[in-house]
């Protein structure tokens, strides 16, 4: 029996053009998510099918004050944000 607070990893397949692509969906599913308590959109990967131990970030990985994390993409300019750039 598993405990109660272990964390799993859901693969949810998707098609896309690229690298790019799949990214902004994945943050577009992770942020439309992000009401439930057990997602975490800040760990969220996006990887080849084919090639599924390499992963792509998907939102910067910095744990703001509070412990929050940034919205922005993976690899931003400028500083952290909880806040999405228009």
């Amino acid at each position: 029996m598993r405990a109660a607070g272990q964390r799993w990893v859901v693969h949810l397949p998707v098609i896309a053009a690229d690298l790019a692509a799949a990214q902004r969906l994945a943050r577009v599913v992770a942020r439309g998510m992000s009401f439930l308590r057990q997602v975490d959109p800040g760990e969220t990967t996006v990887s080849a099918e084919d090639d599924q131990g390499v992963r792509h970030r998907v939102f910067c990985d910095l744990r703001l004050p509070g412990g929050r994390r940034c919205l922005l993409g993976n690899d931003h300019d400028g500083p952290c944000s909880r806040r999405l750039r228009r």
